[in-house]
């Protein structure tokens, strides 16, 4: 039991510190970038552009102009053909209930409208993909050709995946590795097997036996032990 204890403790330790869709940047880089302001002046279009959410890192391509290309989940499309209410920036219901049905839109916004609030970092990435990227105008008219509706997968296609794609001509994310390395980690742990286990037996105990309590109860731990 003690055992169990401890590895209830340290997954709750691991979630609670850790930013399920931030990139494998350091905080005090982090931290020193985002204290830089960037002026204006000094984006170029096709630049790619970063800023730091409570739970991830949003990405987009500067156009020019104050404005940025960027993919974002919404639902205000699929339930209105009305341009000027979906042009207003997008509120987090909206962005939820985008996530959920899977509609996004890479759509253009205004600088600070993206921006959010927060700090921007200007082609941080550059640093970290090996891959070369390409002429600031070539990216910038990637993004454009893809402005407008488009499937949403938070784990195969998301704002990460748009910009890599456009600047670097493949599409990956940093923040789903770290994410699915995460999850990856939860899973090899033997324990998890037993508190699956435990889980299922409880919801027997409470629920009674049937096939929506009893079959979880044996798969679930036999998916994780083949797994791991």
């Amino acid at each position: 039991m003690l055992h169990l204890l401890t590895f209830l403790v340290e997954k709750l330790s691991l979630l609670s510190n850790f930013k399920l869709f931030e990139s494998k940047w350091s905080d005090g880089e982090r931290r020193e970038r985002a204290t830089q302001r960037v002026p204006l002046s000094c984006f170029r279009r096709g630049d790619l552009l970063e800023v730091p959410r409570t739970l991830f890192t949003h990405y987009g391509i500067y156009l020019g102009d104050n404005k940025v290309a960027h993919l974002i989940p919404d639902i205000l499309p699929v339930l209105t053909n009305d341009k000027k209410l979906i042009s207003t920036v997008i509120s987090n219901k909206r962005l939820i209930l985008g996530c959920m049905y899977r509609f996004a839109t890479v759509r253009v916004d205004t600088l600070e409208d993206f921006a959010y609030g927060s700090n921007i970092m200007v082609n941080h990435m550059d640093q970290l993909i090996k891959t070369q990227a390409f002429q600031n105008e070539d990216v910038a008219k990637r993004a454009e050709k893809l402005i407008g509706a488009i499937p949403y997968s938070l784990l195969w296609n998301n704002c990460e995946h748009f910009v890599t794609h456009c600047r670097y001509g493949s599409a990956t994310s940093q923040q789903t590795e770290k994410f699915c390395e995460c999850l990856k980690s939860i899973i090899r742990d033997q324990r998890s097997i037993i508190v699956a286990a435990l889980l299922g037996i409880i919801s027997i105990v409470s629920f009674g036996m049937a096939p929506s309590t009893t079959l979880p109860t044996i798969l679930i731990p036999f998916t994780l032990w083949m797994a791991g």
